[in-house]
């Protein structure tokens, strides 16, 4: 009998400690269901809740919660677990790097483009990178994966794809065009040498395209990439200058030359082939040809009095050379915010933001341009918009009628986006259609 108690005794004192596990995991899991909660109203109230591109959806039902999708995302706060199931709490800030949805044991995560209220303009191509136009190829920034890591893994993908269906047996001069020398059009040419096509590269600016734009510190890359013909590349808070390197030590090593500076004006089908014209008036055949240019295009342009002066410009190059000027950024965007910390090291800057507040900025980036705000390192004035710019001065509108500010000025750095080649694609036959909510990467 006595072994019977003792029994009994062990029994209720293992059910008690079982009952005091769980009792301390609910409770751990309501804390955190609320931290994810006020996170989420913290989003909205930021404008950073909706997504503005590529962004995680997750299925509930499949979702078990392991946190592996949080674990693998580089960046913070864009998944959280509430109510014991994963949810997205600042979307808006997703780069669409896809770590959640290899990461996720369950299968539970799809990668999406726009929403059923905001589309996404994107040229139509199959899985294959194929557009409606046969044997034209899309493949990194433009097809809507903006991520270096997955432009790269792209570009190497389309060629492979290109190299499965292609006839060597044609009239062209090449076997293969490629349009854009950033990071999808690297990874295609030096998958080109690999396949040994008949290929040349061509880029309208300066090898790394949109990454040469970046200022020479700017941080692009934080996890490693396989590039074809060089190997995997472990990168760990890699600035552009690094990165450039890299890609033109791997061009080098395998005898590849970008002919940049040459911009293609279209694309012209004839024969079974493409004429490729340039803005330099030459004319190239190719088989096949892949786009691997960035969304963002042309700059745009305010429009305005005294913008073609030569102290205006629309990207940052090297902030490190620049000091002791009265220095104008127009915009509200990361680029803008980038550039306006970058400066204010050496010089007096003033940021005109047309908006109220910031909205979509990376939290890094919110939290140094705040920090600068209150240490009077940069000048920001929100709800001002230029519209004239002088030999010596920038005049601002402000939301008050009539009020204009006349602030002193040596040098205009203008980030207000880029314009989507939408009339080169259209000119080629590419269809664009708006994506609203349509899946781009999902589970067989």
């Amino acid at each position: 009998m006595e072994l019977l108690f003792e029994k009994v005794g062990i029994y209720s004192l293992v059910l008690l400690l079982c009952l005091i596990v769980v009792i301390i995991y609910l409770r751990k899991q309501k804390r955190e269901s609320k931290t994810v909660e006020k996170k989420i109203a913290r989003a909205k109230l930021d404008g950073m809740y909706e997504p503005v591109s590529l962004h995680p959806v997750i299925d509930a039902n499949r979702c078990i919660r392991t946190g592996a999708c949080i674990t693998a995302c580089p960046e913070h706060d864009i998944i959280g677990i509430k109510d014991g199931k994963a949810t997205t709490i600042n979307a808006s800030k997703c780069i669409g790097h896809g770590a959640c949805f290899h990461a996720c044991p369950t299968e539970a995560i799809i990668l999406v483009i726009g929403t059923e209220k905001r589309g996404v303009e994107l040229p139509h191509v199959n899985q294959n990178f194929e557009t409606n136009v046969p044997l034209i190829y899309i493949a990194g920034e433009l097809g809507g994966m903006g991520l270096i890591k997955n432009a790269v893994e792209q570009g190497r993908q389309a060629v492979d794809n290109i190299v499965k269906t292609l006839k060597r047996n044609h009239q062209a001069t090449y076997d293969l065009i490629i349009i854009g020398a950033g990071p999808a059009g690297i990874s295609a040419s030096l998958t080109a040498k690999k396949h040994q096509l008949k290929f040349l590269t061509l880029e309208q600016d300066t090898l790394g395209g949109t990454v040469y734009t970046f200022p020479r510190q700017k941080i692009v890359m934080t996890s490693a990439m396989d590039l074809p013909l060089y190997g995997k590349v472990r990168l760990f808070e890699t600035n552009k200058s690094e990165l450039l390197d890299l890609w033109l030590s791997a061009l080098q090593k395998n005898d590849i030359s970008i002919k940049e500076n040459t911009k293609v004006e279209s694309i012209i089908p004839e024969n079974g082939h493409f004429i490729i014209e340039t803005l330099l008036g030459e004319h190239i055949t190719a088989k096949t040809v892949l786009l691997a240019i960035g969304r963002r295009g042309t700059p745009r342009k305010l429009g305005i009095p005294g913008e073609m002066q030569e102290k205006v410009a629309y990207r940052l190059l090297e902030p490190e050379d620049i000091s002791g000027k009265n220095i104008m950024v127009i915009g509200g965007g990361d680029a803008a915010i980038e550039s306006a910390l970058l400066l204010a090291d050496q010089n007096k800057v003033t940021l005109s933001y047309r908006s109220e507040a910031f909205n979509r900025l990376k939290s890094k980036n919110n939290e140094k341009i705040r920090e600068a705000m209150a240490a009077g390192h940069v000048n920001v004035l929100f709800n001002t918009n230029p519209i004239h710019i002088n030999k010596d001065s920038v005049v601002l509108a402000t939301s008050n009628a009539g009020e204009e500010l006349y602030i002193d000025n040596d040098l205009v750095y203008i980030f207000a986006g880029g314009e989507l080649p939408t009339q080169f694609l259209e000119k080629a036959g590419i269809q664009i259609t708006k994506k609203f909510g349509e899946a781009i990467l999902k589970h067989n």
